[in-house]
């Protein structure tokens, strides 16, 4: 039997002003906006850079429940697979993003850089070597 090839994925973030999130991933992280949808001001929005989707929907509450802040040190949002970290690095350094840990060498092989979003999700990119 045939089984289906996975060919990405598109992870959705619960923010508290959609707009304001997509156009930060656009303006720092180089990402397209693809669009608004539901609502003014939109409540579900998308962004893409390359074969990377991230969805955004707003958050009834106006809170923000990341991984990172469940599993203090254990935990991130989103792991994105990158061709060249260094070029990377350079792009973010360019934006003024905050890169909180890397450029970094793991024991797995990889070299990381771990990234805070405007509303605190953490954002690890990373390359085999």
């Amino acid at each position: 039997m045939k089984k289906a090839e996975f060919r990405s994925i598109a992870p959705q973030f619960v923010v508290p002003d959609v707009r304001r999130t997509a156009e930060w991933y656009r303006d720092n992280l180089g990402f397209e906006i693809l669009g608004y949808f539901f609502a003014e001001p939109p409540v579900y929005g998308i962004v893409r850079r390359g074969n990377v989707e991230i969805h955004f929907g707003r958050s009834d509450s106006g809170t923000i429940r990341s991984n990172a802040e469940l599993r203090p040190g254990l935990g991130n949002d989103a792991y994105i697979f990158v061709d060249d970290v260094v070029a990377l690095h350079q792009e973010l350094l360019a934006c003024g993003v905050e890169i909180v840990e890397g450029p970094v060498t793991r024991t797995y092989d990889c070299v990381e850089i771990t990234i805070r979003d405007c509303n605190g999700m953490l954002i690890v990119f990373g390359a085999s070597i």
